[in-house]
């Protein structure tokens, strides 16, 4: 009984984990057709943030436009601007994820 309670307790630990990981992979954007930039600097106004998306992206040969409202048109496809900070070993760590727009 005992044995069986404690196979069972590590086997919640195990799913429970698995959760938070892939809960925490989601929310930073790991996800088909998502763009992720990690910048070395961080930004705190938005209209310098957008204006590093747009130099970062036309670096990487990218066709960009900024529509307003956190909305992008990237290589003819729409985009929405969302920004995550996360402390990354006690350091803030701020990570742009452009999502895809469906149609």
């Amino acid at each position: 009984m005992e044995g069986e309670m404690l196979i069972m307790g590590i086997i919640l630990a195990i799913l429970i984990s698995a959760g938070m990981l892939f809960l925490f992979n989601w929310l930073m954007g790991y996800r088909k057709g998502h763009i992720r930039i990690d910048f070395d600097e961080r930004y705190f106004k938005e209209k310098e943030h957008i204006e590093a998306i747009r130099t970062e992206l036309e670096k990487q040969g990218k066709e960009v436009h900024y529509q307003g409202n956190g909305h992008f048109i990237i290589d003819g496809e729409s985009y929405l601007f969302i920004e995550r900070t996360v402390n990354m070993g006690g350091v803030p760590m701020q990570r742009t994820i452009l999502q895809p727009i469906k149609k």
